[in-house]
């Protein structure tokens, strides 16, 4: 009789090796790649949309790269203080890279950095927790945007509707969602039903890094800021 896969026992002291291998294989590579690239940007984002982001990516690869997911890992390639840092000031970048952020590395001008970054949006439908941006509510009667079909899975969705001689009919004004609230699941739903983007996809430069300078971004961020964080 085969034995069974759910029995297999998997070593713990493995799958930590693998893990540690794993940081260093990244902690490797972003020491290689600072060494390779002019100036170094650390970026947040909002709403970010792992297709839309990969597109960005691949458009800079022959000029740039991005290191993203692992900030821990981002601070110790960089260094986390003036004693460990690997190159003069990079513990500053270091100490930016907190919550939704990432790393990028380039040989393409401040200026051209600037515009991609600043002119950077793409909407999207919102998901289930986001802030709706406006108040949406469809009032009372024919709904012709819907087929018949629908009927049953727009009734579990919360919407008070009938069918009328084959026509989806709404007979009662509904609110899908009001601005300023989050969405639930069913409202973001009916909203990707109804083609309403919600959602922004943005980066946002946080700060610069090259051998001559570093420059910060953010307003309402000085040097003092990061000396202290």
């Amino acid at each position: 009789m085969p034995k069974s896969k759910r029995n297999k026992i998997v070593s713990l002291s493995k799958t930590k090796k693998k893990g540690r291998e794993h940081k260093e294989s990244i902690v490797n590579a972003i020491r290689e790649a600072v060494e390779n690239y002019n100036s170094i940007y650390v970026f947040s984002f909002e709403n970010m949309r792992n297709l839309k982001f990969k597109e960005f990516r691949e458009q800079l690869k022959p000029t740039s790269r991005f290191f993203l997911g692992s900030n821990k890992a981002i601070q110790v390639a960089l260094g986390r203080s003036a004693s460990d840092e690997i190159r003069p000031g990079l513990y500053k970048v270091s100490k930016l890279l907190l919550g939704d952020a990432g790393l990028f590395l380039t040989n393409m001008t401040r200026e051209e950095v600037e515009s991609l970054f600043n002119n950077f949006e793409e909407a999207d439908f919102a998901r289930t927790g986001s802030i709706a941006t406006e108040k949406v509510e469809l009032l009372e009667g024919a709904l012709d945007q819907f087929t018949h079909e629908m009927e049953p899975f727009l009734r579990k969705q919360g919407m008070p509707v009938r069918l009328n001689k084959g026509v989806v009919e709404l007979v009662s004004d509904f609110v899908v969602c009001e601005e300023g609230k989050p969405l639930s699941p069913e409202s973001a739903r009916i909203l990707r039903l109804l083609g309403i983007k919600m959602a922004t996809f943005r980066l946002h430069l946080i700060c610069r890094w090259s051998p001559e300078d570093f420059e910060l971004y953010k307003e309402a961020l000085d040097e003092s800021d990061v000396e202290s964080a």
